[in-house]
């Protein structure tokens, strides 16, 4: 599956970067021919325009070329097709250029290869309507046109050294883009493999876990049918444990479409004003009872007026599944202390207890969903792995941040940061 999309992926990827690669290259070749020519284009027409000023009413004899340029030059053409050299002295190519504008007609702009050089050629209609030209004994001339014409063969090799070397840094870049782009699809799958792999792990933990209560409803319901003469106070033990495994189930599905639906952000938190400490308070209260039959010590040490905005039912949530914890894994005689304070528009939370502890290597995936540092002793107390990964969506949504410190034998800490901003009473 991933060999596929990540084939796919490499393909369009190095597809785009050689279109950018291919556009860039097209866009700087035109720049730089454009500014090229641009720059003769305007030295053509500034020595058109001076030579309609300096030559304004040719009427008879030669004109002097005052307008001469060594890389220009300037061309007439009466209305008979005839070219008119204005120039006295030789020239080099100027027959062959002659003999080509005869035989052609030019547009306003034109590049022409005349024998073995190339030409820019510029166009105009003469501005005069006096516009007889003899020159010496021969037959008067009507100009009806005025040429400028300027070799380029300096700006076309520019233009094609510049081109061999754009060919090569695209094939180079060429040879590059594929090993790019299979890189960076591989980069982009990273994340779609994390989370196609932790769905799968998400997958096989939940059907692990629904697997045991249908096992165990499933083999009681079994023995029930084989003595149906039997009455409920008979089938009492049986009839018990479909009804424990029944709510442990449902609690697990409850718990997994809680979890589904936290990721797909499909639960909005209610947030409103509330004091924290009378939260924790609300909590310690519902756990003392279960402390004092498992002979455990539970204190608190609240600093009071602690206010906050935030979701007291999430909250409360928080601090079951967090004392909850510790009592599953504090032995009678431990103790649990729950500490809370302000410091700097920040509430600090901590849960520590004497229990068992957690392995170091355990404790970077306290958090994932489904884990479980003892198996064992954790399905015996009822647990599915699941109330710290709730735990840590709560306190990510409320913005703050949880962790945890354990020595294995020694206890438990977990630590809780909640920003608590100063509020505003109207």
């Amino acid at each position: 599956m991933f060999k596929k999309t990540l084939r796919r992926l490499t393909i369009i990827n190095s597809m785009v970067f050689l279109f950018i690669f291919i556009a860039f290259g097209v866009m700087l070749y035109t720049y730089v021919a454009r500014q090229l020519f641009d720059d003769i284009d305007r030295a053509m027409e500034h020595k058109v325009e001076a030579f309609h000023i300096n030559n304004g009413r040719p009427t008879s004899g030669l004109i002097p070329p005052v307008f001469f340029d060594p890389r220009i030059l300037i061309l007439l053409r009466d209305t008979e097709g005839r070219m008119v050299n204005l120039y006295p002295f030789p020239i080099e190519g100027i027959s062959e250029i002659i003999a080509f504008f005869e035989k052609s007609q030019i547009s306003q702009w034109q590049t022409r290869r005349i024998e073995n050089h190339v030409y820019r050629i510029l166009s105009l209609p003469y501005q005069y309507s006096d516009n007889i030209l003899q020159r010496g004994n021969s037959q008067p001339s009507q100009i009806e046109e005025i040429i400028a014409v300027s070799i380029v063969d300096s700006e076309v090799a520019i233009l094609r050294r510049f081109m061999i070397i754009i060919l090569i840094g695209q094939a180079v870049g060429m040879m590059v883009i594929i090993p790019a782009g299979y890189y960076l699809a591989q980069r982009a799958l990273v994340p779609i493999r994390e989370a196609w792999e932790k769905q799968q792990q998400f997958v096989a933990d939940a059907s692990h876990e629904l697997r045991t209560p249908l096992a165990v409803i499933k083999s009681n319901a079994e023995l029930l049918l084989r003595h149906p003469q039997h009455t409920v106070e008979e089938e009492t033990i049986r009839i018990t444990n479909v009804v424990r495994e029944t709510i442990r189930m449902s609690k697990l599905v409850s718990t997994l479409f809680t979890l589904a639906r936290a990721d797909a952000n499909q639960i909005e938190i209610q947030v409103e004003p509330l004091m924290l400490s009378e939260v924790i308070i609300h909590v310690a209260q519902q756990f003392e009872p279960l402390a004092e039959m498992k002979n455990i010590r539970l204190q608190l040490d609240l600093q009071e007026e602690i206010e906050l905005i935030g979701d007291k039912e999430r909250l409360h949530q928080l601090f079951v599944i967090l004392l909850d914890n510790s009592l599953k894994y504090t032995g009678s005689g431990g103790s649990i202390s729950l500490l809370c304070y302000k410091k700097s528009n920040m509430a600090f939370i901590e849960v520590s207890d004497t229990g068992c502890g957690i392995e170091a290597t355990d404790l970077p995936k306290i958090f994932d969903r489904f884990f479980r540092g003892d198996k064992v002793r954790s399905r015996e107390a009822g647990g599915a792995g699941l109330g710290l990964a709730i735990a840590y969506w709560i306190v990510a949504k409320h913005r703050g941040k949880i962790w945890v410190d354990s020595q294995v034998s020694v206890g438990t800490q977990f630590h809780i940061t909640l920003p608590c901003p100063p509020l505003t009473h109207g």
